[in-house]
């Protein structure tokens, strides 16, 4: 027979387990609603704008590994608003000065062993930048999803024990890009990118692009490393630490112009 202590004990952890899993009920549905909080735009939005403020500058240094050989470099960039960036290489020696400038859609890269100035044409986006498996197109990011690209959420939820969002772009017909397919996957509470798988014109997997070592800079949290490794060579890579990034410093527009593009 249970006697009253029992039966109050019994009513206690009752009333406990339900109070529970009515909490555990609301925490689910604010996480819902928090993963809902920015559309899909949004949210591809600050993926490419999450190395970028008003105005930016930092180092960088970019690792290349490939099957005969692995080297380093360092850089520094400079970026003001969407539409105007420079890169610069400080090391190795050998290529110190060769240099990027972007001024809306026109690329021009600088060559200091025959102090040339050479223009890009947009169907040279897709090539590879420094003999990196990152792009000129990845380095300046002429293109932007929410402009060349129709989207949507193709997954909101847990996925190998995280709690993510993906999202499925499909370039324009008329759009200057070379993939047939990107899907993006961030965290979903952060919205922080996880992981930018790119597709060719045959729907087949390109390359796959991921972000770690996530770190408080400024006022936004961002992956200060990123590594991108080709489908059909997956032991090669080229992955990019930031060292160094300031937000929102002062530069002047003119800062951005041929005859600053070879090294001062």
């Amino acid at each position: 027979m249970i006697n009253t202590t029992s039966m109050k004990h019994i009513r206690l952890v009752k009333a406990g387990t339900i109070l529970c899993l009515f909490l555990l009920a609301i925490a689910f549905q604010t996480a819902t609603a928090q993963s809902s909080e920015l559309t899909a735009d949004e949210i591809l939005d600050k993926v490419d704008d999450l190395y970028r403020g008003d105005s930016s500058q930092g180092t960088m240094t970019m690792t290349i590994k490939t099957e005969h050989w692995t080297r380093e470099l360092t850089l520094e960039y400079w970026s003001l608003g969407k539409e105007k960036s420079l890169f610069r290489i400080l090391a190795p020696k050998k290529e110190k000065g060769t240099a990027t400038l972007k001024c809306d859609r026109d690329i021009w890269n600088y060559l200091p062993k025959v102090n040339r100035t050479i223009k890009l044409p947009s169907s040279m986006m897709s090539q590879s930048w420094m003999g990196s498996h990152f792009t000129n197109d990845d380095l300046v990011k002429e293109s932007r999803f929410t402009d060349d690209y129709t989207f949507e959420k193709s997954f909101d939820g847990e996925r190998d024990g995280q709690n993510i969002i993906e999202i499925t772009c499909i370039p324009h017909e008329d759009a200057a890009v070379v993939w047939g397919k990107v899907i993006v996957i961030v965290e979903q509470d952060s919205f922080i990118p996880l992981e930018i798988s790119y597709y060719d014109e045959d729907m087949e997997l390109a390359r796959t692009m991921r972000f770690s070592d996530v770190k408080d800079i400024g006022d936004r949290k961002l992956p200060v490393s990123m590594i991108v490794i080709p489908a059909d060579k997956p032991d090669e890579s080229t992955e990019v630490t930031y060292d160094e990034i300031n937000f929102n410093v002062e530069i002047d527009e003119e800062f951005f112009s041929l005859r600053n593009l070879q090294d001062r």
